[in-house]
């Protein structure tokens, strides 16, 4: 390929000079080698030299060392860090030297659990261990997508089981009795992208894991976990709340890499005006669909991220349309993968991505979690993907084998990315953030109590476990007739098992299948709560390049029916919202200015929805849409000031709503950058005079059941979040609000009134009454 600097400096002689905001150069480091462990087998050596590894790096033989010393460890080093070797050595090792065991000693043999967020992660780990036919090795997948008869063979025979949360939560704990010789052996639990388990999904995988250690502790057993994670702040910590136990964490990494280059793109500003007249940038989606057409051209082997399952099949369907212009012979060597598609489709985007077939691919986060992907030359981060650590784990996907690399970030029209290209050392120079959940959530934990309950009645002994507020919820449980009190514990009810009452993944009502309504197919899931949102009557839906109209939500049956069309537009839902206080948990005063944070009631109806061309954003009409409003028990940070303050801030009474709003649409798009979370995991309301504070009141809650730990974050970092609000916002160059500092794309009230120097006011005056040295 071109050297990297080549790579950027075209961008350089554009029309729009000024695109590229920043470039930074992350320079090549050379490898920190150390012998093998002693205690490792001569014949595993062999094994992992004939893969071409003379010697390991440092901390793979680091970690290796504490697990095999049965210290539960997590492993935060960077992408393409060889994590995996990490824990197969031990891992390996123990069933290699259990292999002349006889079969029926369980106890003798050991085994190992493997848990990873996605299927496709799952098996290409187990490609891996497959291809190093180790003796003794019995691996095998156990998911959704495995058959009976592979389900029951690997019950009885396996020792090396491949699996995610869901199975685990749904498959394995509540039929543990058929596992017990498994759970009996098992000596290791590998936690694979331990880094993704945050918010409320983080929060179900902490009390998943307690289950599972539960169960083990049943058998006699407690095993050894150890996890594999992209770098994040104080992982120690973080794994030890994950797993319910102290752990041990190995940070420092010693692996070699070329040299990467970053560069930092912001799309300028067109002579477009999209809503309340305000100018409009290129997309992200159009920018990053120019600049992969430009890296296909070039044949470098180029994927692109972007948040949203829309978002990658646009950026596919723009830059194939661009090269059957020029490059037919290209643009059928280009894939959008994405959550959705069904099992043989994901499987073949990603044989075809390993073999080279694939020249380019636009993903969503499901391709991030470390599928091991050697030979790409680029990555392009299209909008901000949340988090430090997820963006370093995206751009880490390149130069994978060695060799120099290019990342480009793309800024979206959102505060957040605004923020980041002005800021560049927000990016480079601060650390990674601390992974977000809170196993606490009593929406979260309730069903995992009576799951447990389910798998074996809950004695007292064990609640402590579960966290402090354990017995509380018990006794609520009993009282709703989910459970028994007996003097040795608490049983599980009903016939049923409890896990299956309750997705891991989602609020609510299981996934939704979509159906194709000509041909009956099945095209794909989505979870419940984003029907009201992406599957209403009228909405468009696009799976693989194709765009269905959605005719109907049967939301009892959970099925939405499409057909398919070819539109120019693209639909984007609307809803109202209000905020009701419950219960105030943590309050700081200062001055005028009150902060806190608490419970709440979030009542939210979808009352319409918009399409909008796909060429230029243009809004093209609205219609209403007649769903039934949801209420969402969640945490919520606030803030008031009173009204005096605002005036002494030079705000009128009149600007008191549209410099509100503002405030609070930048904020919530500047969360991210205090916790670990996405504009779309959080919500927010703002309003002159709320009927609970009797103040001007900001808003900004979890948009999660219960809570995801983002809003507290938010709570704890509130003087550092408001200042890089208001920077974000002076930093942008509209004259008076556009997507990029304060307008909102999923915006109720059609980002009507917006005040974007009320906003700065308002914001300076809240800065100017928190005290200095105070620490929330």
């Amino acid at each position: 390929m071109k050297s990297v600097r080549a790579l950027l400096d075209p961008y350089d002689r554009t029309n729009d000079p000024e695109a590229l905001k920043h470039r930074r150069s992350v320079a090549a480091k050379d490898e920190i080698t150390a012998p093998w462990p002693q205690w490792l087998s001569p014949e595993l050596v062999q094994v992992f030299e004939r893969l071409g590894i003379r010697q390991p790096w440092l901390h793979q033989v680091q970690a290796a060392d504490l697990i095999h010393a049965g210290k539960n460890t997590i492993i935060s080093t960077g992408t393409a860090s060889g994590k995996s070797l990490a824990y197969l050595m031990p891992a390996l090792d123990l069933l290699f030297r259990a292999r002349g065991s006889a079969m029926n000693d369980s106890e003798a043999q050991g085994a190992v659990l493997y848990i990873c967020p996605t299927k496709a992660l799952a098996a290409d780990q187990l490609s891996a261990v497959e291809a190093l036919q180790v003796p003794g090795v019995r691996a095998c997948p156990y998911d959704g997508d495995t058959d009976q008869g592979t389900r029951a063979w690997a019950r009885s025979h396996a020792n090396f089981i491949f699996t995610n949360p869901d199975m685990l939560h749904r498959g394995i704990l509540p039929n543990h009795p058929g596992w017990a010789r498994f759970f009996k052996r098992l000596r290791y639990v590998v936690i694979d992208e331990a880094h993704s388990y945050r918010g409320v999904f983080g929060a179900h995988v902490a009390n998943l894991m307690r289950r599972l250690r539960r169960i083990c502790a049943h058998y006699g057993n407690e095993p050894v976990f150890i996890g594999a994670s992209a770098t994040s702040s104080d992982p120690e910590a973080s794994f030890g709340r994950l797993i319910g136990a102290p752990a041990s964490a190995v940070a420092h990494d010693f692996s070699a890499s070329g040299e990467l280059v970053i560069g930092l793109w912001e799309p300028p500003l067109s002579d477009r005006t999209g809503e309340n007249g305000a100018p409009v940038r290129r997309t992200a989606i159009a920018e990053s669909a120019s600049i992969l057409t430009d890296l296909m051209a070039d044949h470098v082997r180029t994927i692109v991220f972007i948040k949203s399952r829309r978002g990658a099949e646009t950026i596919a369907s723009l830059t194939r349309k661009h090269l059957e212009k020029f490059a037919p012979e290209l643009s059928v060597r280009l894939a959008a993968y994405r959550s959705g598609y069904l099992p043989g489709e994901r499987r073949e985007v990603e044989r075809k991505l390993r073999s080279g077939e694939l020249l380019g691919v636009t993903s969503t986060s499901a391709l991030e979690l470390g599928i091991d992907i050697s030979g790409l030359d680029a990555v392009v981060v299209a909008g901000w993907p949340g988090t430090r650590a997820s963006f370093f784990q995206q751009i880490g996907r390149a130069g994978r084998s060695g060799q120099d690399a290019l990342a480009i970030f793309v800024a979206a029209e959102d505060p957040l990315d605004t923020y980041l290209v002005s800021h560049p050392e927000a990016i480079f120079d601060l650390g990674v953030e601390a992974t977000v959940f809170d196993p606490q959530n009593k929406y979260v934990l309730s069903g995992h109590l009576c799951a447990a309950a389910q798998e074996n009645p809950l004695r007292p002994e064990e609640l402590e476990a579960f966290g402090p507020h354990t017995e509380t919820l018990l006794d609520s449980l009993v009282q709703r007739g989910y459970l028994r009190r007996r003097p040795a514990g608490w049983f599980w009810t009903h016939p049923q098992h409890a896990a299956a009452m309750f997705s891991i993944r989602a609020d609510g009502g299981g996934p939704v299948d979509i159906i194709d309504a000509e041909t009956g197919a099945l095209l794909g899931t989505m979870d419940s709560p984003q029907t009201h949102y992406q599957a209403h009557p009228g909405a468009i839906y696009v799976h693989q390049g194709a765009s269905y109209h959605v005719e109907e939500l049967d939301e009892q049956n959970h099925v939405v029916l499409v057909s398919r069309v070819n539109p120019d537009y693209y639909t984007t839902a609307r809803d109202l919202t209000t905020v009701a206080i419950q219960e105030e948990e943590r309050a700081s005063k200062h001055h005028e200015l009150q902060v806190f944070f608490g419970e709440v009631v979030v009542t939210t109806q979808v009352v319409s929805f918009q399409r909008k061309s796909i060429a230029s954003n243009e809004v093209l009409s609205e219609e209403p849409l007649e769903l039934e409003a949801r209420d969402l028990h969640t945490k919520s940070v606030w803030f008031t000031l009173t009204e005096q303050r605002l005036l002494r801030a030079g705000l009128g009474v009149d600007q008191f709503p549209g410099a509100l709003h503002a405030a609070e649409h930048a904020m919530i798009g500047l969360l991210p950058l205090v916790a670990t979370s996405d504009r779309w995991d959080i919500g927010g309301v703002s309003t002159a005079l709320h009927m609970d504070t009797g103040h001007p009141t900001i808003f900004v809650y979890d948009a999660q059941p219960g809570g995801a730990g983002f809003a507290e974050r938010g709570f704890e970092q509130f003087t550092t979040w408001v200042r890089a609000t208001r920077d974000a916002i002076l930093a942008c160059e509209c004259s008076h609000g556009c997507p990029s500092c304060v307008q909102s794309p999923k915006c109720g009230n059609r980002n009507n009134p917006l005040d974007k120097g009320g906003a700065v006011l308002l914001l300076s005056a809240v800065l100017e009454d928190v005290q200095p040295r105070h620490h929330f």
